[in-house]
């Protein structure tokens, strides 16, 4: 069972947590993903095996935390990492996102760059309610955001995506590829070749707009979206290796 942290607007969040050595490694998931995930599970059972401090927790409208996916933003999953950081760890951390969760690290790290000492970001999607959701969407479906709030697409999950005004508001307010990145600290991108939901050329773009000159971007053959497989765990496994 997890345990639950409780944030300043009495929301709670839930979370699994090991101690041991220092950064503590936090693992940001995906859109409607949770703590529970193989990749999360995974990197979990190896820090715990190495001795690392590692944390994993379910968003604001994730998992088993509380609150409805709908209400959530980027500004608000963004927070939920800080809060994570801030409340559950101290000394420095090691953010590891993926997908949507690269994007919220990055926000997160941008907010309070000397605690982070490194960042991990798997086929990381920044901006992407904009550059990749409603520029790929209808004319119906831009109708449907101003007149009904929200548009639901298939997620392959249990319930669809529901893009909220919200959301898309929001996330058009937190867009960070249109200019540099104040990030000074080490930081290793994974993206899969094969991605059918965040093209590898739209990660790309945070070569050029990322600070950091300690930075590795690896282009996995054959990878998904979901880098899963084994030797892609071990590509992960690596990348935070060399952080540490």
């Amino acid at each position: 069972m997890p345990d639950f942290l409780t944030t300043a607007d009495n929301e709670k969040i839930a979370y699994k947590k090991s101690d041991g050595e220092g950064p503590t490694l936090i693992w940001c998931g995906g859109l409607k993903s949770d703590m529970e995930g193989s990749k999360a599970v995974h990197l979990h059972g190896w820090a715990k095996a190495r001795g690392q401090a590692f944390i994993r927790f379910d968003y604001f409208g994730h998992g088993k935390s509380s609150g409805a996916f709908i209400d959530g933003t980027m500004s608000r999953w963004a927070a939920d990492i800080k809060c994570v950081r801030d409340e559950l760890c101290d000394g420095p951390v090691i953010l590891i996102g993926s997908s949507m969760g690269g994007w919220a690290a990055l926000l997160a790290a941008i907010a309070n760059t000397p605690r982070v000492a490194g960042l991990v970001l798997i086929n990381p999607a920044p901006d992407f309610t904009e550059k990749l959701t409603v520029a790929g969407w209808t004319a119906a479906q831009i109708k449907a955001l101003e007149d009904d709030g929200v548009v639901y697409e298939p997620s392959g999950y249990d319930e669809p995506y529901a893009y909220s005004k919200a959301l898309i508001e929001d996330g058009r307010a937190r867009q960070i590829l249109d200019m540099p990145i104040p990030l000074t600290c080490p930081i290793r991108i994974l993206q899969g070749y094969e991605d059918s939901v965040v093209p590898w050329a739209h990660s790309k773009r945070l070569i050029d707009m990322l600070t950091s000159k300690d930075l590795t971007y690896t282009l996995v053959a054959g990878g998904d979206h979901s880098l899963s497989r084994e030797g892609d765990l071990k590509l992960i496994e690596t990348a935070i290796e060399s952080l540490l």
